[in-house]
């Protein structure tokens, strides 16, 4: 009211004398250190041993990207992730391309050429 009829109004802002001990910078520091040492690793790409072993073996049988992808069902960009160490390696395609490639890709022995199925 008094505003409507021309007064002079004294507008003073609160200002609250203690401190938040939570907002202080240490805390900050610590509270960034713990999400830190909390954070989870990411997943193992795949070895660079591996990608080569995929990319000289589907040389060798004279396929591309495209044409041995399309064989395990997959994407080629998924084949190139492979080839190029980028992907996280899933038993089930390293398994397909094992078959198709006749060459070995898990375990010890990554290069190794796989004997066909024995005939009785």
């Amino acid at each position: 009211m008094a505003r409507r009829a021309g007064a002079v109004v004294a507008t003073d802002k609160k200002v609250t004398g203690g401190s938040n001990k939570a907002h202080q910078g240490t805390d900050h520091q610590r509270i960034a250190k713990l999400d830190r040492e909390n954070e989870v690793a990411p997943p193992p790409k795949i070895s660079p041993t591996v990608g080569r072993t995929i990319q000289t073996s589907r040389l060798a049988l004279e396929l591309s990207q495209k044409d041995l992808a399309a064989k395990i069902n997959e994407k080629p960009s998924v084949l190139q992730d492979y080839e190029s160490g980028k992907a996280i390696p899933n038993p089930q395609i390293l398994g397909k391309l094992e078959r198709i490639l006749k060459v070995k890709l898990r375990g010890s022995e990554i290069g190794k050429k796989l004997e066909g199925p024995k005939k009785a």
